[in-house]
């Protein structure tokens, strides 16, 4: 036999058309989406890698070929949905690219708050209560800096010379974490208005702050 052919690696098996990275790969999307349900359903604190894997009908070793434990599951999560959200947000804006910034602020409200409005079980993991989760404590912090970047630098452009940088900053996070609690208190009914009326307050309290930093 030649030597090369007999140190050759042995071709990997496929079963039923499929490779194994492609049923791993399955696998992994089965576990993601059981355990999205199961959060969507009943919160973070649900998802167990137990009752996950019975969700998505594998047995426990498959969770681990794919996760190193709960958190890296919860955190694969929100960062899909975080994505997801984001995605969204700049699509909303992008028809009204060479609009007045309150405009795109609005339209990105908008979308948000219908978002939250029509899909309150999926909303639930990025604007819902994570307390108890370093790891989505962590995210949570983390995503809101990540907006906080996102909105100034698409406001960037329409800036006064003269504006200040650092103020403008704390005056977004401010915003943007009110803006989270007050989604919160509207999904759990405390604040009783429909969709178009709490993006109207909201992009009133926008405009409210805008002379202060952006051109006339």
């Amino acid at each position: 036999m030649d030597a090369a052919r007999a140190d050759a690696p042995a071709p990997r098996r496929r079963y039923g058309g499929k490779s194994a990275e492609q049923r791993r790969a399955e696998r992994r999307e089965a576990l993601l989406v059981a355990a999205q349900e199961i959060w969507q359903e009943s919160g973070w604190a649900a998802v167990t890698m137990r009752g996950v894997c019975a969700r998505a009908g594998l047995t426990d070793r498959y969770f681990y070929e794919s996760f190193a434990d709960r958190d890296a599951l919860l955190a694969t999560i929100w960062d899909q949905v975080r994505d997801e959200t984001l995605a969204m947000i700049l699509g909303a804006i992008a028809p009204h690219g060479d609009d007045d910034p309150l405009v795109q602020l609005r339209a990105a409200l908008a979308a948000v708050v219908h978002h939250i409005g029509d899909e309150p079980h999926r909303a639930q993991i990025v604007f819902g209560d994570h307390a108890g989760s370093a790891i989505l404590e962590q995210r949570r912090r983390e995503t809101i800096q990540l907006a906080v970047d996102l909105l100034i630098d698409l406001a960037r452009p329409y800036l006064r010379p003269d504006a200040d940088e650092t103020g403008l900053r704390i005056s977004v996070l401010l915003g943007i974490g009110g803006f989270v609690e007050t989604v919160l208190a509207w999904r759990s009914g405390l604040v009783e208005i429909d969709a178009g009326e709490l993006v109207e307050h909201l992009a009133g309290v926008g405009a409210s702050l805008a002379p202060r930093f952006l051109r006339p």
